[in-house]
């Protein structure tokens, strides 16, 4: 062989591979599915959770337009559509699915063995949803977003605490949450004994729209009650603004599932931060695009837990706040 023969197919060899290394990664798609999220509001500039989700993608690689397609979807509050929606979702074979509730990643449980799912929920052990949080199996991983039955007698400890001579509360969940696979039902009514105080359940029905809050508030007017406490599924997520002023015209004392509802006006939250919970869940999306196996991704469960009390709300409504709570407060609107 000539030696500029040679030469030309060493130059020809180290361009080919320069190629290669400046061709783009692959381009992943993930599906986004929500209970109740408009799919235009699913999105970094319409929620300020979203941007929390996005950014953090973007940190870790992941960029929407580029190397990212992302698909949404919606249930549009009706929890009859799950099963019909996942199967819809799984025959587009997206390369990971996030699912925004346990009700949803049990419907996509059913609907594949294959495709990596990333969801939030309670505690997914106690609901049968994976093995165990360190070593989930199958295809689910995620973020256990509370603390289990521990969380609901702390969400009625504070309410007695808010309210002298607490003897009644609403809880305001779905008729599935309340009597299906999720623990809020069985908790609630523990918490509940425990503390000594009477629950009166205020459920809505299998679609969860803007109107159902309103004919489930009106039906509130038949009994008496001193307190509210909203459960935490995540349908309420989309709806917190109506809620909020639901809530706020009937003068409630109210606990909200986490602290997104405070900041949109609502009174008091006991919660993981739902920041921490939306990075995580980016971080996970981003570990299986990357080739990891979502059986080897512990779910992560939230070691902290904020107290944050809107004192604004609380005057505006005419609740007098205790100081003890106050000063145990991790943080404090004004």
């Amino acid at each position: 062989m000539k030696r500029r023969d040679f030469v030309a197919g060493l130059m020809i060899a180290s361009a080919m591979r320069h190629a290669v290394a400046q061709q783009p990664a692959k381009t992943k798609r993930i599906a986004i599915v929500a209970t109740s999220f408009k799919v235009s509001d699913m999105r970094a500039d319409k929620d300020r959770y979203y941007r929390v989700f996005f950014e953090e993608l973007n940190r870790l690689g992941f960029v929407e337009g580029q190397n990212l397609v992302v698909e949404r979807y919606s249930a549009e509050g009706r929890k009859e559509r799950h099963v019909e929606l996942a199967r819809e979702v799984v025959g587009r074979s997206p390369d990971v699915i996030l699912a925004f509730s346990a009700s949803l990643a049990f419907a996509f449980k059913a609907a594949t063995t294959v495709i990596p799912i990333v969801t939030t929920t309670g505690d997914p052990v106690a609901v049968g949803l994976v093995q165990s949080l360190a070593h989930p199996g199958g295809n689910i991983t995620g973020v256990a977003a509370d603390a289990g039955y521990q969380l609901y007698e702390k969400w009625i400890e504070l309410l007695s605490e808010l309210v002298p001579k607490l003897s009644s509360i609403f809880f305001l969940a779905s008729q599935p949450h309340w009597e299906g696979r999720e623990i809020s039902g069985v908790a609630v009514r523990a918490g509940a004994k425990h503390a000594g105080v009477s629950l009166i359940p205020i459920l809505m029905g299998l679609t969860i729209t803007e109107t159902a809050y309103e004919s489930a508030f009106k039906s509130m007017e038949h009994d008496r009650a001193d307190a509210l406490l909203v459960s935490n599924e995540a349908d309420h997520f989309a709806y917190r603004t109506a809620l909020v002023r639901l809530v706020a015209e009937r003068r409630l004392p109210a606990m909200y599932p986490n602290r997104a509802f405070v900041d949109s006006g609502g009174l008091m939250t006991y919660a993981a931060n739902p920041d921490d919970v939306m990075s995580r869940l980016a971080a996970s999306t981003a570990d299986i695009l990357k080739g990891k196996q979502p059986q080897d991704i512990p779910f992560y469960q939230p070691t902290k837990f904020e107290l944050v009390i809107n004192l604004k709300t609380a005057k505006s409504q005419g609740i007098d706040v205790p100081q003890t709570l106050l000063v145990h407060a991790d943080e404090v609107i004004e």
